[in-house]
């Protein structure tokens, strides 16, 4: 009976320092640890710039056979839907999501919460007057407002921006 107690305790030992190993690496999909995202909002779309690292073992077969498994596990971890790649490498990667903000009209946006399926150890959400950070986590919470890049008169028409920094935009007739 000694011998079983003896087992079971080391079985149960060996579970708790594999338990935490395991929890410590929540960054992780597959072979991506992810290191970093940044979110650009402009308007009702997203730039959003995520930072890696892939596993030596893998680099070969990416020269090989292509980054589209990169790229599908990078859209898992994002979690955003019709997200459209614009640049991926072995260490980091550009998308541009459009649409991820609602539109109030007038220039106001809000973006919503969002839950990505990994922990983001440095994330940053920029908007065209706040930037957020925060570490260690997979939830942008509460969500933002923002206001558009693009200047809006009182009658809720767009103002043309300057094309030289000698042109000057003229305020609305009052």
């Amino acid at each position: 009976m000694s011998v079983r107690a003896a087992a079971l305790l080391c079985i149960i030992c060996i579970g708790l320092i594999i338990a935490p190993a395991v929890a410590a690496n929540d960054e992780r999909y597959g072979y991506i640890t992810v290191d970093s995202v940044q979110i650009q909002l402009q308007n009702d779309t997203a730039l959003v710039n995520v930072h890696y690292s892939v596993d030596e073992g893998t680099r070969l077969i990416f020269f090989l056979l292509g980054k589209q498994d990169l790229k599908n596990k990078l859209l898992k971890i994002l979690n955003y839907d019709d997200a459209q790649m614009q640049h991926i490498d072995l260490s980091d990667a550009q998308f541009v999501v459009d649409g991820v903000a609602y539109s109030y009209g007038n220039g106001i946006y809000w973006y919503p919460s969002h839950q990505f399926n990994v922990i983001i150890p440095k994330l940053t959400v920029a908007s065209p007057q706040v930037v957020r950070n925060y570490t260690n986590t997979n939830l942008f919470p509460d969500g933002m407002g923002y206001f558009s890049t693009i200047p809006v008169n009182s009658t809720g028409s767009q103002v043309p921006l300057p094309v030289s920094p000698s042109d000057t935009v003229s305020p609305p007739p009052e």
